[in-house]
């Protein structure tokens, strides 16, 4: 591994570049040079004894890669521990050959996808924000109308402080960061953090008329996290809603967060927590850990990432299955006005469901696109796999993936291609006009805020679909003893052995009242 001056304890961008402009471009040079060399460049806060601890600092990491130079002896002030009175040793970190680590790990593909889910404006969001950085709203609409409308991902980097016994990301780890001090350090006890894992945050929104997206968000989820707002009533209309949901799509992996107890007193607080617990007893949620957060202060953080690593562990994948891609975005990364000659592929967005691909591959995508009354398979070539702005020689199961091809944009853009399922040539499943299901109705309708009954399947009925990240129309055409038939419209390619989320108009809202299983004839 190569070593930049950045990765030397004490040398931050400016005085690298301030140094770099003097001739001392490189390690091996800086551990020839002398504590005035540095001293004489004025570099604002680099005295002789910083001089000194960082062409010392320099010549451990020069010794590492197999170069060989004396260290001279320490003086006082260059102890690796430093101590006040009446309190622990604070390790003081002497290079940053742990942060290069940290950086090589980072690039690594993420290991599960942990969802967001709730009513509106709980603070799903800002959740995201503040763990990674990113504001998942990132279409015009959705900032001007200050609510989620399309799926929303990030990714964050797990650490952990074996001193501390303390979790956070690299995002809260740079941002609580003393200036001078080097990266990847706890900020209590001031010792290495430890890489973890790299997971990937699907931000579902929580408006009534978007729960199909938000279904459509619940088959990418390894685990999730159901927000709770301290300063609402519970459940709210959605709360319900989704909950469900993570209950028809099998997730049992959850964590309740009680955010916004900013803007609550403890006795609210305390009331809305009994509220939570009453909700969920009985549900799949009963023995979920609460966690009271401000999302918008970053309260309670590290309880937060210690529950993700103790609750949502990573799931164990077989990359010898054929390879299936559960795609949940398109769009064309062409700007307005580019050269025809620079125009580059169509790009597809979601999660591997099993197997692996490489860069080169041939990839089908079903159901494709429609010539006449005849869905047809697109076919194309992998031309580059990303994850956030990491890219990738494979891809494998676990986190949100980016497919870049050799497809034309105009058949990606806009999304078009959502809810279809990519795969190797030849190996994906049949198309389905039609499918027969074993339904299974809620006793409630839910997302209703007036409780409904749910009433039997009508022959000629329609209803709105969801199974994995697609949603299609059908119409009831035949209700038999143990099954139902559905005519769908449009066609769909489902992975095997998904649950189809079925929702039915009520009130002029499509509302959640069962789910179906393919039925087996067998």
């Amino acid at each position: 591994m190569s070593y930049e001056l950045e990765d030397i304890s004490g040398i931050g961008k400016s005085t690298a570049e301030r140094m770099k402009s003097a001739g001392i471009d490189s390690i091996e040079k800086l551990v020839a040079a002398k504590p005035d060399d540095l001293v004489n460049l004025k570099i604002k806060g680099v005295g002789k004894a910083t001089a000194q601890k960082i062409i010392i600092n320099a010549k451990k990491i020069f010794e590492e890669i197999g170069g060989k130079a004396e260290t001279p002896p320490l003086k006082k002030e260059q102890t690796n521990v430093k101590t006040t009175s009446n309190m622990k040793p604070i390790l003081e970190p002497t290079s940053k050959v742990k942060e290069s680590n940290i950086k090589e790990l980072m690039k690594q593909q993420a290991e599960c996808n942990i969802g967001l889910v709730g009513h509106v404006d709980h603070g799903k969001t800002t959740l995201v924000k503040s763990l990674t950085g990113d504001w998942t709203d990132r279409h015009s609409e959705e900032q001007e109308r200050g609510i989620s409308i399309k799926l929303g991902y990030s990714n964050a980097t797990i650490l952990y402080c074996p001193s501390c016994d303390e979790y956070t990301t690299s995002h809260l780890a740079e941002k609580n960061r003393e200036k001078g001090k080097p990266r990847f350090v706890c900020n209590k006890c001031n010792g290495n953090l430890e890489f973890k894992r790299n997971i990937s945050f699907v931000d579902a929104p929580g408006h009534e008329i978007l729960m199909a997206t938000m279904l459509s968000g619940a088959s990418l989820m390894d685990g999730a996290c159901l927000l709770i707002a301290a300063d609402e009533q519970c459940p709210q209309p959605q709360t319900r809603e989704h909950l469900a949901a993570l209950n028809i799509a099998g997730i049992n992996n959850i964590i309740i967060l009680q955010n916004k107890i900013d803007a609550v007193s403890r006795e609210q607080a305390i009331e809305n927590y009994k509220q939570i617990k009453e909700f969920v007893k009985g549900t799949i949620a009963e023995k979920a850990p609460i966690i009271p957060l401000s999302a918008v202060f970053e309260a309670n953080m590290h309880l937060v990432v210690r529950a993700f690593e103790e609750v949502i562990p990573t799931p164990k994948f077989n990359q010898e299955e054929e390879f299936q891609f559960l795609i949940a975005r398109s769009f064309d990364i062409n700007r307005p006005g580019k050269a025809i000659t620079d125009l580059k592929g169509g790009v597809i967005g979601g999660s591997v469901l099993k197997g692996k691909i490489n860069i080169g591959d041939q990839i089908e995508i079903k159901p494709g696109i429609r010539i006449k009354d005849v869905y047809v398979p697109i076919r194309s070539t992998v031309v580059s796999i990303s994850q956030g702005n990491n890219f990738l020689e494979t891809a494998k199961p676990g986190g949100l993936i980016g497919l870049g091809t050799k497809l034309d944009p105009a058949l990606t853009k806009g999304d078009h291609l959502i809810g279809h399922l990519a795969g190797g040539l030849g190996t994906l499943p049949d198309i389905l006009t039609e499918v027969e299901l074993r339904v299974h109705l809620l006793d409630r309708v839910i997302g209703s805020e007036v409780q409904m009954k749910v009433q039997p399947l009508k022959h000629g009925e329609k209803l709105l679909l969801v199974v994995g990240t697609e949603k299609t129309g059908g119409t009831v055409t035949k209700i038999l003893k143990n099954s139902t038939i559905i005519k769908l419209n449009p066609p769909i390619c489902p992975p095997e052995n998904f649950i189809y989320a079925i929702s039915r108009i009520i009130n002029r809202r499509y509302r959640l009242i069962g789910y179906g299983e393919e039925f087996n004839h067998n």
